[in-house]
C-alpha cells in the first residue's frame, strides 16, 4: 500500500491517519479502510482507545461542529482538537461510547431509546380516553414534564419517609445519652439538646417514657423556634449565651439529603430514609389524567412496565382498520404500533427483550447501556458515517455475541465505517481489519503493530493479540501463562458454604442457590438471566447482613464493582488508593515547605491554598455546548498543573507535586522504592496489571474495568488474615486476553490465600478455571432467573442443560 498524499476526496477507500500523538500514541501513522468492520485491539491501556476515540472520534466529531455552527468555532477552540498531524478520508461520527455517560435516574429504557416518545404519541392520539375528557398532548403522558408528572411525588414514583423507628433506632436511650440518632453529631447535636432542654422537654428519661405528642413534636414538627441557650459553664472555658434555632430531626435529614454537597453527610442521611411508593400515584409516575387513558385496555404504565417482548404482542394484536371494523382512529393506532413495533425490534434482536420501557437507566450494565443506543442507530437509517463503539461485547454471554455481530454487519452493509475497540475474540476473528497497537501498556505502547486483514496477524511477533488469536508463542509458554493464572490446576474442595433459599427478586422465583466458601465461583448465563441480582444483590445483602453474626465463617465482605471511583476530575488514582495522603506528607518536609510552615493541604488540589483558583483544582473548566454534552478543556491559567506557582516551587526528590501526579504507577513505584507507605499500594497496582495509569489521572478518564481493578487493588494492598468473600461482577470486562490472565492469578491468590471469590462472568477461559459453576438460565427475564445447572465446569459443560454448557465445554477442551 503506498502512502500517496492524496487529496481529499470520495474516490479514496482509506481513512488516513499521519502523526497521532494522543496520550501515549507515538506519532502514529495508520490507514484504515472505509465501509468496512475495523477493530482496535491491544493490551489495556496500549493506546487503542486513544486511537478510535481520543483522535479517530474527536477529530469527526471535531468537524461536525464546524459544518453545524459558526458558534462551534470558538468551543473547538477551547476544547482543543487531537493532537494528530493530519487525518483524511474521515466521515463524521455517531459514537456510542460504553463508559463516559452514566445517566441520571430520570432516564429510562424508554428514553434511552426514544420509545417513550413513540409510545405517548399512540396514546395522545389513538388512547381510549373516558367520555367527556379531552385529548392530551403526548406531552401529558411523560411523568418528567409538569403536564404529565403526579403532583404528589413530582413524576419520581416514590417518597422519601423517615419514621420514628429509623431515626430513634434504641427508644431505651434518653436524648441526653443520643437517642436520636439521625441528628448531627458533635457540637451541632449538643446545641439542639440544648435548645429542647431551654424548651421545656425532658433530655434525661428514655425516649419511650415521653409523651406521644412530645416525641412526634420533636421529630417532626416543621416549626423552628429560636431560643436563648446558656450554656453549663465548663470550669476551663468561658461561654456565652448565645441564639439557638431548634430543627427537627426529620427537617435535618431531609435538608441534608436534598441540599448538601457531601456524599458523606448524604449517606448518611440517606440511612435514616425510606423509599416508599408514592401514595398518590401507586408508584406509577403519571398524574391522574394520564392514567385514565388506556390502549388495549391498559394504561401507560402497565404497558411500560411490560418486558419489550410483551409489549411487542400486544401491539402485534391492534386490528387493521381497513380489513377489520376497527374503532375511529384506528389507522393513526396502527401505523403507530408499526413504527413501534419496528423500533422495538433491533432491541430484542441484540438480546434486550427482557427490559421494559420503564426500567432506570441507572439499574442498567454499561453493556446493556451501549447495546440499547445501537439498537436505536440501526433504526434511524444513518449512512456514509462512522460509528465508533467501545466493547459492544461487555456483558454478553457467548451466544448473545453472534447476534451482535449480525448488527455490525448491518450497519456496516448500509453504507456505514465501524471502529470497534474490542478485546473478544469472536468479535475480533469476525473483523474485515484489524488494527494492534501495543505492544505493552502506558510508555511501552502506543506504537501500531499491525493494520490490515486479520489472518496475516499471526506473523507478528511482538503481538500479545497475535499469541492469543492464533496460539502463536508454543504450546510450552502458552501452558506456563495457564499454570501461573490459576488456569491448569485440580478443583479445590469447599471449607462451607452460604445456602441461599426461596430467593424472589426481579425475575429470580423461589430459587435457592448454595455457593461454596474457599473457593473461586463463577455465576454464568445470558444477559438479564438474574446474575447480579443473585450475586450483587441477594448473596452480598444476605453476607452483610450474617457477618454480625460470631459464627458465620465469612468476617468481611467486598463488592468490586465497575462504578466510577468519582464522577468527576477531583478523584484520580492517588485520592482514591490514600497513596496522596503519603506524599502530601512528603511533601511537607521538604525545605521550602518546612520554611514556609506549609502543612498537608497546602498540597491538596481541593481546598483553597496551593490549587489554582481559576479552576479550583479541577486542571480543567468545563465547557458548556448547547444541545450536546458539556465538556472539559485544560484550565487556561495553570494548563492542567491544578496548583498555583507557589505551591509548585517546593520539590522532593526534584519533583514538583504536579509532576509526581504527573508519574505512571509504573515510574512512581521506582521513584518512591524507599517510602514503604508509598510503595506497598503502587506494587497492588502494578500486580494488578495498571502500571500504565498516571497517579493524577482524573477519575473521568478511566474505564469501568480499570476503575474495579483499582478497588481490587485498594483490597489486595490491605491483605486482612480474617475470612474476607470477595464479590465481583464481570471483572474482564475492559481486558484483553493477556491480561485477564494478571488479574485471574491475582483473585486465584486471594482463594489460595483462605479467602472466597466469587464471579459473574462471560469469559469462558475464566469460567473453565473456576472451582464451581452456578448457571442460571435458560434465557433472560421472564425466561431465566432459574439455576440450570451447578457443579465443577466439567459437569456443568457435560450437563449439556442452558446456554453455557456448549461454550464452557469448547472452552475445556481448548485449556
Amino acid at each position: 500500500m503506498h502512502h500517496s498524499t492524496a487529496p481529499e476526496n470520495h474516490h479514496d477507500p482509506f481513512v488516513r491517519v499521519r502523526g497521532a500523538r494522543e496520550h501515549n500514541l507515538r506519532g502514529v501513522d495508520v490507514d484504515i479502510p472505509r465501509d468496512a468492520l475495523t477493530v482496535f485491539t491491544g493490551v489495556s491501556g496500549s493506546g487503542k482507545s486513544s486511537l478510535a476515540f481520543g483522535t479517530l472520534y474527536a477529530e469527526a466529531q471535531r468537524r461536525y461542529f464546524e459544518s453545524v455552527a459558526p458558534y462551534a468555532r470558538r468551543l473547538i477552540h477551547q476544547i482543543g482538537a487531537p493532537k494528530v498531524d493530519s487525518v483524511t478520508g474521515l466521515p463524521p461520527a455517531v459514537s456510542l461510547e460504553q463508559r463516559r455517560s452514566s445517566p441520571g435516574s430520570r432516564s429510562s429504557v424508554g428514553t434511552v431509546t426514544l420509545l417513550s416518545n413513540s409510545l405517548r404519541m399512540l396514546y395522545s392520539r389513538a388512547g381510549t380516553y373516558p367520555p367527556g375528557a379531552e385529548r392530551l398532548d403526548s406531552d401529558a403522558f411523560s411523568p418528567n414534564t409538569a403536564a404529565g408528572a403526579c403532583p404528589s411525588c413530582h413524576g419520581l414514583g416514590s417518597i422519601h419517609r423517615t419514621s420514628e423507628e429509623l431515626l430513634v433506632p434504641d427508644p431505651g436511650l434518653s436524648i441526653r445519652q443520643g437517642a436520636i440518632a439521625a441528628w448531627p453529631g458533635a457540637w451541632q447535636g449538643k446545641n439542639l439538646r440544648d435548645i429542647l432542654e431551654v424548651l421545656g422537654y425532658d433530655v434525661d428519661a428514655p425516649w419511650r417514657e415521653l409523651p406521644a405528642k412530645d416525641r412526634e413534636w420533636i421529630l417532626f414538627t416543621e416549626e423552628q423556634p429560636v431560643v436563648t441557650v446558656h450554656p453549663v459553664r465548663d470550669a476551663d472555658r468561658i461561654q456565652r449565651p448565645y441564639q439557638g434555632t431548634y430543627m427537627s430531626a426529620h427537617r435535618y435529614v431531609m435538608r441534608t439529603f436534598s441540599d448538601s454537597k457531601s456524599a458523606t453527610l448524604r449517606a448518611r442521611a440517606e440511612r435514616f430514609l425510606t423509599d416508599s411508593p408514592c401514595p398518590v400515584c401507586a408508584g406509577r409516575r403519571l398524574g391522574p389524567a394520564a392514567l385514565a387513558v388506556t390502549f388495549a385496555g391498559r394504561t401507560i404504565a402497565e404497558l411500560a412496565a411490560l418486558p419489550l417482548t410483551a409489549l411487542d404482542a400486544v401491539l402485534a394484536r391492534v386490528p387493521d382498520p381497513v380489513r377489520e371494523n376497527a374503532p375511529a382512529g384506528g389507522e393513526a393506532a396502527r401505523v403507530l404500533a408499526e413504527d413501534l413495533r419496528s423500533r422495538i425490534g433491533p432491541v430484542v434482536e441484540l438480546g434486550l427483550g427482557y427490559l421494559s420501557l420503564d426500567r432506570t437507566a441507572p439499574t442498567l450494565s454499561a453493556g446493556e447501556l451501549q447495546r440499547l443506543r445501537l439498537a436505536t442507530q440501526l433504526r434511524s437509517g444513518l449512512f456514509g458515517v462512522v460509528y465508533v463503539l467501545d466493547e459492544p461485547s461487555a456483558g454478553l454471554h457467548p451466544a448473545d455475541t453472534e447476534a451482535l455481530l449480525g448488527v455490525l454487519d448491518r450497519l456496516k452493509a448500509a453504507g456505514n465505517t465501524v471502529f470497534v475497540v474490542e478485546h473478544h475474540l469472536d468479535v475480533v476473528r469476525h473483523a474485515d481489519w484489524l488494527v494492534d497497537v501495543g505492544p505493552l501498556a502506558g510508555e511501552h505502547g502506543g506504537r501500531v503493530l499491525y493494520s490490515g486483514p486479520p489472518r496475516e496477524l499471526a506473523g507478528v511477533a511482538e503481538s500479545a493479540t497475535a499469541r492469543h488469536l492464533f496460539g502463536t508463542g508454543g504450546a510450552e509458554a502458552k501452558a506456563e501463562a495457564e499454570a501461573e493464572a490459576g488456569l491448569r490446576r485440580p478443583v479445590r474442595t469447599a471449607s462451607g458454604s452460604v445456602r441461599l433459599t426461596a430467593v424472589e427478586r426481579h425475575n429470580l422465583r423461589g430459587v435457592d442457590a448454595e455457593f461454596p466458601l474457599g473457593v473461586f465461583t463463577a455465576v454464568t448465563g445470558v444477559s438479564g438471566s438474574g446474575k447480579s441480582t443473585l450475586v450483587g444483590q441477594v448473596l452480598a445483602r444476605e453476607v452483610g447482613e450474617r457477618i454480625a453474626d460470631p459464627g458465620f465463617p465469612v468476617r468481611r465482605l467486598v463488592e468490586v464493582d465497575q462504578k466510577p471511583i468519582g464522577r468527576t476530575p477531583r478523584s484520580n488514582l492517588a485520592t482514591y488508593t490514600g497513596l496522596f495522603d503519603v506524599v502530601r506528607k512528603l511533601f511537607t518536609q521538604a525545605p521550602q515547605a518546612r520554611a514556609r510552615g506549609w502543612k498537608a493541604g497546602r498540597f491538596s488540589f481541593n481546598v483553597p491554598g496551593g490549587r489554582c483558583e481559576t479552576c479550583q483544582g479541577e486542571g480543567f473548566v468545563s465547557v458548556e455546548l448547547l444541545f450536546l454534552p458539556s465538556t472539559y478543556a485544560p484550565c487556561p491559567q495553570c494548563a492542567g498543573a491544578r496548583y498555583n506557582t507557589e505551591t509548585l516551587d517546593v520539590r522532593y526528590e526534584g519533583l514538583n507535586i504536579a509532576e509526581v501526579l504527573g508519574l505512571t504507577v509504573e515510574s512512581a513505584a521506582a521513584f518512591f522504592a524507599q517510602v514503604p507507605a508509598a510503595a506497598r499500594s503502587l506494587r497492588a497496582l502494578e500486580d494488578i496489571g495498571l502500571g500504565y495509569l498516571r497517579l493524577g489521572q482524573p477519575a473521568t478518564e478511566l474505564s469501568g474495568g480499570e476503575a474495579q481493578r483499582i478497588k481490587l487493588a485498594t483490597e489486595l494492598q490491605r491483605l486482612r488474615r480474617d475470612h474476607t468473600l470477595y464479590v465481583l461482577d464481570e471483572p474482564t470486562t475492559g481486558l484483553h486476553p493477556a491480561d485477564v490472565r494478571v488479574l485471574l492469578r491475582q483473585l486465584h491468590g486471594l482463594v489460595d490465600a483462605g479467602h472466597s471469590v466469587v464471579v459473574v462472568e462471560h469469559d469462558m477461559e475464566v469460567v473453565a478455571g473456576a472451582d464451581w459453576v452456578i448457571d442460571l438460565g435458560p434465557g433472560g427475564g421472564t425466561d431465566g432467573g432459574r439455576i440450570v445447572a451447578a457443579g465443577t465446569p466439567a459437569e456443568v459443560a457435560a450437563a449439556g442443560a442452558g446456554r453455557t454448557a456448549g461454550y464452557l465445554a469448547r472452552a475445556l477442551r481448548e485449556v
